[in-house]
């Protein structure tokens, strides 16, 4: 064997044990986060107020925005549709069931420049606070394809109960 075949062997070898622990570690991130589950479904007649396309980026816990969560069906990155309803906020993602984020789950709304994997220009991302279970926020990031961000914002924040105290202002 030459050294330039120990060499490509060895940067095989070292690539592969890269990729087999970056699959360890995301599969151990799915156990560690099946306790939380993202609520799944449209209620009957609630009424569409309006459609933004987006990319769904992430979800990480509540002002951590580095700190990924990986909660089915919000694992991975994708695009889809957020329609506001009179009774929250539905994200339909291609390739997975409609998350709904009812008026009750919803703890606020602003504008986000970072989260894991992603910086954009200043406020560029809308970040969705919502109540994963009943003692823990998380926040969902959202970049709007349709339109600005403001206008999204204004909508969900129409649909969040007045007397919520929010988590975000």
């Amino acid at each position: 064997m030459s050294m330039r075949d120990l060499a490509v062997a060895i940067t095989i070898g070292v690539a592969v044990l890269i990729l087999l622990s970056m699959v360890l570690a995301w599969r151990r991130r799915m156990r560690r986060d099946a306790v939380y589950t993202a609520p799944l479904g449209v209620p009957e007649h609630a009424e569409v107020l309006s459609r933004h396309e987006v990319l769904y980026v992430s979800t990480t816990r509540h002002d951590e925005p580095l700190e990924r969560l990986a909660i089915a069906p919000l694992a991975y990155r994708a695009r889809g549709e957020l329609a506001v309803t009179d009774r929250g906020a539905a994200l339909c993602l291609d390739g997975a069931p409609t998350v709904f984020l009812s008026k009750d789950k919803l703890a606020g709304v602003d504008r986000a420049t970072v989260t894991i994997d992603r910086v954009v220009e200043p406020g560029g991302l809308v970040r969705l606070s919502w109540n994963v279970d009943a003692d823990t926020i998380v926040d969902s990031y959202l970049r709007s394809t349709s339109g600005a961000p403001d206008t999204l914002i204004s909508e969900i924040q129409r649909v969040i109960p007045a007397n919520h105290t929010g988590a975000t202002s």
